[in-house]
């Protein structure tokens, strides 16, 4: 608390010789490290890096982000007097620069906003196809997908949304009505630099032949070895956010940033072109909505499949008392498989881009929900060669939650698809481009990087965005704020929120336990729960694969991020244990 107080008041700007000055983000900065390293040195942990917080109780403000710096500057936009929005703004711009795997100016994302007064909204700033993209472009001469083709390089790549997504939200709702402040603090961070974590050195050094390979000239994140510590510097990032800073939308979708975009992708065998740039919009949707158990559940909409799929996971499990059959006993997770099972044989189907395919609003109906369960058997698990899609009449990726003084929240999930994304960073704009195009249907039944398969509704076309599992996700009951929750992890995104909602709602657990207790997943295809090691007792295992079920263990399931409004009207933090990530609040 001593140290947020000192960072508070070194942000405000002083009257000398009537004028204001101000400090500046980038001396904090080094101040946020400096003091971090004391305090880590005083706990006696000699090897961190930031001074990390997993969990955390404040009665006014909170953000809980993927990484302490990107927190910090969330927190300290709320301190000038920002809002959820002003925050949320800085935090998407930071995360580009201090968590490079996902946090972007070259990709998109979904946000779910609500505020005090309980007016709610989302905003799609996902990625498109370029207008020259074609159904066939990942298949070779004999139709079969060419795999790497829509993972990695240039032709990879969508038409980014962030930045316009960022001014969208800017102009709706700042209250701070200053766009420099907000763009200002990653500016900083670029140009100075920042110490990566030991984390993020061993994912540069594991990825160094894909940087070598996709990239055309070195760039910053070339190194020979990377160790936790090491200053990461990124001067060309800088010059582009300065030029956003400075012109706003323009300053990334057309000038010199846009040059160097379409150069890149000339250079690289890309197809964006300026037309491209120029005409991306983000778009205000209506969100999807339920009742679950009480409590309303708010959610993003097409083009993500999160929304309408957890509200089907929701809706299939509520008839159901969880609580009497506990927390991860084969009763439970027997339930949760099946419904889960059902909900993605649907998104397989019939979920898409709302702008090119009519996605049925039945798919959230209670009867046709009820429906899905008919055939559920508590004895025995179906498998998903018998469970189709229901008939219809007539893992890189990050999140943020924040909850700032006036009640004001925002969820917001944001991605370049895969971990740095197509591993190409545009010369002369310092930043990474996507690997979204691999989120289409390639090829109907052909699943992408996360084992997810479609069909028409996702299939590649001009202008198209693809269907995307991000599942930012805000919580009321009784006119009041809840909950906000989301997390990274590709398909495991919705099963993941789903896990949380239920521990939350159905179990009672406080913010903290119910992030970081150990997750499954199920998708339909391929037949079988995925878990983590610590997930689900062996004893209750042994009961699932009497009556059916297979498993796959892995390591860590999603890094969630998740603000719980208590009974006693405080906010209740947490960062996921699964990574750097860090809440902070006051």
């Amino acid at each position: 608390m001593i140290f947020q107080n000192i960072i508070s008041l070194l942000s405000k700007p002083y009257k000398m010789q009537n004028k204001y000055i101000s400090i500046g983000f980038s001396n904090i900065l080094y101040l946020i490290i400096i003091l971090n390293l004391f305090a880590c040195k005083q706990s006696g942990d000699q090897n961190a890096i930031y001074n990390i917080s997993k969990s955390v109780t404040a009665d006014s403000a909170m953000v809980a982000s993927a990484h302490p710096l990107a927190t910090s500057v969330g927190l300290d936009i709320i301190r000038q007097g920002g809002n959820a929005i002003d925050a949320a703004i800085a935090v998407q711009f930071a995360l580009a620069v201090c968590y490079p795997g996902a946090g972007n100016i070259g990709g998109g994302g979904f946000l779910v906003y609500r505020s005090k007064d309980g007016e709610i909204s989302t905003l799609d700033y996902r990625e498109k196809a370029s207008s020259f993209a074609t159904a066939d472009m990942y298949l070779d001469s004999l139709g079969n997908p060419i795999t790497d083709k829509s993972l990695y390089g240039h032709l990879a790549a969508g038409v980014p949304g962030t930045v316009d997504g960022m001014v969208k939200a800017f102009e709706k709702y700042s209250k701070l009505k200053d766009w420099k402040k907000l763009v200002q603090p990653a500016i900083d961070m670029a140009e100075n630099g920042f110490k990566i974590t030991e984390r993020e050195a061993e994912n540069l050094n594991e990825d160094q032949p894909l940087f070598i390979k996709y990239n055309l000239a070195p760039t910053a994140f070339h190194k020979d070895k990377w160790n936790a510590g090491d200053l990461l510097i990124q001067k060309e990032l800088a010059q582009t956010l300065a030029a956003i800073r400075d012109k706003g939308r323009s300053g990334f979708y057309e000038g010199n940033v846009a040059d160097h975009i379409v150069n890149e992708m000339k250079a690289g065998g890309g197809i964006i072109t300026y037309d491209d740039l120029k005409a991306y919009q983000a778009v205000w949707r209506s969100p999807v909505t339920t009742m679950y158990k009480g409590n309303k559940i708010i959610s993003m909409p097409p083009p993500s499949s999160g929304g309408i799929v957890l509200i089907q996971l929701l809706k299939m499990v509520e008839p159901y008392d969880l609580r009497s059959i506990k927390f991860q006993s084969a009763a439970t997770v027997h339930l949760m498989v099946e419904a889960e099972r059902r909900a993605f044989a649907d998104r397989a189907k019939h979920l898409g881009d709302p702008d090119f395919y009519k996605v049925p609003s039945v798919l959230t109906d209670s009867s046709y929900i009820q429906r899905r369960m008919v055939n559920f058997n508590p004895r025995v698990a179906n498998k998903s060669d018998s469970i189709s899609y229901g008939m219809i009449e007539s893992e890189e990726t990050t999140h943020f939650s924040i909850v700032d003084t006036e009640g004001n929240a925002v969820s917001l999930t944001t991605t370049l698809n895969g971990g740095y994304g197509a591993y190409t960073v545009v010369r002369g704009a310092g930043f990474l481009l996507n690997n979204e195009m691999d989120d289409f249907s390639v090829k109907p039944g052909t699943p992408n990087m996360y084992g997810l398969v479609g069909a028409e509704a996702n299939k590649i076309e001009p202008n198209k965005r693809m269907l995307s599992s991000m599942t930012p996700t805000i919580i009321e009951k009784d006119g009041k704020l809840k909950m906000v929750v989301g997390t990274p992890g590709g398909s495991t995104i919705i099963t993941s929120v789903f896990q949380a909602v239920v521990n939350v709602i159905d179990f009672d657990m406080d913010a903290d336990k119910a992030i970081q207790s150990p997750r499954f997943h199920h998708q339909w295809l391929p037949d079988v729960i995925i878990t983590e090691k610590d997930a689900i007792p062996l004893s209750e295992r042994k009961l699932l694969e009497i009556i059916g079920h297979t498993f796959k263990d892995r390591n860590a399931i999603g890094r969630m991020e998740a603000i719980v409004i208590t009974n006693q009207g405080k906010l209740q933090g947490a960062a996921d244990r699964r990574g750097d990530d860090d809440v902070k609040g006051f």
